[in-house]
C-alpha cells in the first residue's frame, strides 16, 4: 500500500510537519485544534498510479493504493468498499430546476450501507497497525456502524459511543456485529467527549474522523473515484452534505489530487450543504469567523453536529473549490426524499438526500445556474431510518383480499 509514499502529516494550523506515526491524531504544538492532513510524495505516485495500472485493478477503493497512508504487509478486510455507481437521474434534474444533467453518486451501495465505510476501513488498518486490541469512536450512527462491521471483518473490538436521538435500526446494526454499543443521555457532543477520554484512558485506537486525519484519506477515495468516473466530464458542481466537515474536505482533497495526477481535465466546485438547525460551519463561512459550537436539531441525524471539529479543512475546501455552503430546511429534506426515491431511483436517508434538497434550494437562489452539470453524493441508505422516511410517504393502503376492493383504488 502507499505507507512508504507518505512524506510526513501536516498541522491546518500551524504547518509543523510530523512523522506518520499510527498514532499520532493531531498536531505536537496545537493540540486537539491542529488537525492533521497527509502528504505524499505525488511524483512517486504519478509513476506508479498510471491508468493503465488502475484498469487492471479490482474496482474498489484500495485500487488506490499509493494514495493510502497503509502498510501493505496487512490483510485488507474482505469486504468490497467504494466504486459506488455513478448515474444519470434526469427526471430529478428537472424537477431540481436544472437543464443541465445530473449525476447521482450512490454511496449507500457500500457494506453497511453508508459513506463511511470508506474511513472506517482504513480505521481498522491503522489499529492494526498500532497493534490495538480494540477501536472506538463516537457517532450518530453511519460511523458507528461502518465500524463495528469492519471490526467485525477483521477481529478488532470495537466501543460505539452513540447519543440518545441515534436511530434505532442504526443501534441494531451496532449490536448485531457484536460492538460494545454505549447509549451517551446527551447528544452526540457529549458522546464525542465521552468517546475521546475512554481512548485516553483504555489505550483504544481513535476512529474518531474529526482527531483522526488517516480517517479522512479514506473518505477522499469518493473524490477519487468521482474523477476517474467522470474523466473529461468531471462535473462543474459536486454537492455533499455537511455534518462535522471532514466529508467534504476528503473528497476535494481526493479531486485535487486526480487533477494533480492528469486524469481529470480541470476541477469542479463544491457545494456543501447543512441542515437549518445545524449550520455552526456555514454560520462560520458567512460570517468570515472562527466556529462558535451551539446546539444542533435536525431530522438528518448524521449531520446533526453543533461542535464540528473539521471546519477548518471544510471551509478551505470549499473556499480553494471556488464553491459555497447552504443550509436547507427539514422539510426540504423529507421532500428531496421522496423526489430522490421517485425520480432518481436512490433510497437516501436524511442526510444522504440533503445533497439534493441543497441543489434545488441552490438553483432556484441562482447559485448553481439551470445549465450547469451537477453530481450529489447520496452519503446513506434510506433503510437506515425508515422511521423518518415513513413521515415523508403516506400510509399504505389496506384492503380485504377482493378484487373489488382492488377496483375502488385502481
Amino acid at each position: 500500500m502507499g505507507l512508504d509514499h507518505v512524506t510526513g502529516l501536516a498541522c491546518v494550523i500551524c504547518g509543523a510537519v510530523h512523522e506518520p506515526a499510527a498514532t499520532r491524531y493531531t498536531c505536537a504544538h496545537c493540540g486537539d485544534e491542529g488537525i492533521l492532513d497527509v502528504r505524499y510524495d505525488y511524483e512517486r505516485v504519478r509513476r506508479e498510479m498510471t491508468p493503465a495500472a488502475l484498469a487492471a485493478r479490482p474496482r474498489d477503493h484500495w485500487r488506490y493504493r499509493e494514495l493510502l497512508p497503509l502498510r501493505g504487509d496487512l490483510p485488507l478486510p474482505a469486504l468490497a468498499v467504494g466504486w459506488t455507481p455513478v448515474h444519470a437521474a434526469p427526471r430529478l434534474a428537472a424537477a431540481l430546476g436544472l437543464a443541465g444533467p445530473l449525476l447521482v453518486k450512490d454511496d449507500g451501495r457500500n457494506p453497511t450501507a453508508s459513506f463511511k465505510d470508506r474511513a472506517s476501513s482504513v480505521g481498522v488498518m491503522k489499529a492494526l497497525e498500532a497493534g490495538a486490541q480494540a477501536i472506538a469512536c463516537a457517532s450518530t450512527g453511519n460511523a458507528a456502524s461502518s465500524l463495528a462491521g469492519f471490526a467485525a471483518a477483521v477481529g478488532l473490538e470495537s466501543w460505539i459511543f452513540v447519543p440518545e436521538r441515534a436511530p434505532e435500526p442504526k443501534v441494531t446494526q451496532l449490536l448485531i456485529f457484536g460492538a460494545h454499543v454505549v447509549h451517551v443521555a446527551g447528544p452526540y457532543e457529549d458522546a464525542y467527549r465521552l468517546s475521546m477520554e475512554a481512548c485516553a484512558r483504555w489505550g483504544w485506537y481513535n476512529r474518531n474522523c474529526a482527531h483522526n486525519s488517516y480517517l479522512v484519506e479514506g473518505k477522499k477515495t469518493c473524490g477519487l473515484e468521482i474523477a476517474e468516473q467522470t474523466g473529461a466530464d468531471v462535473p462543474d458542481w459536486v454537492v455533499l452534505s455537511v455534518g462535522d466537515g471532514c466529508t467534504i474536505a476528503g473528497v476535494w482533497k481526493g479531486l485535487k489530487e486526480m487533477h494533480r495526477l492528469g486524469f481529470i481535465p480541470r476541477l469542479p466546485r463544491l457545494l456543501g450543504v447543512q441542515a437549518e438547525g445545524a449550520q455552526p460551519i456555514r454560520e462560520a463561512w458567512l460570517a468570515g469567523r472562527d466556529l462558535k459550537p451551539g446546539p444542533a436539531a435536525t431530522i438528518a441525524d448524521s449531520i446533526c453536529v453543533g461542535h464540528p471539529r473539521n471546519w477548518r479543512k471544510a471551509i478551505a475546501a470549499i473556499r480553494e473549490s471556488g464553491g459555497s455552503l447552504i443550509a436547507v430546511a427539514d422539510g426540504e429534506i423529507l421532500e428531496a426524499m421522496r423526489r430522490t426515491a421517485r425520480l432518481g431511483g436512490v433510497f437516501g436517508e436524511p442526510a444522504g438526500v440533503a445533497s439534493v434538497a441543497g441543489v434545488g434550494r441552490a438553483v432556484a437562489e441562482g447559485l448553481i445556474p439551470r445549465t450547469a452539470s451537477v453530481l450529489a453524493v447520496i452519503t446513506g441508505n434510506g433503510l437506515k431510518d425508515v422511521k423518518t422516511a415513513a413521515t415523508a410517504v403516506p400510509p399504505a393502503h389496506h384492503i380485504p383480499p377482493e378484487l373489488a376492493a382492488l377496483e375502488k383504488l385502481v
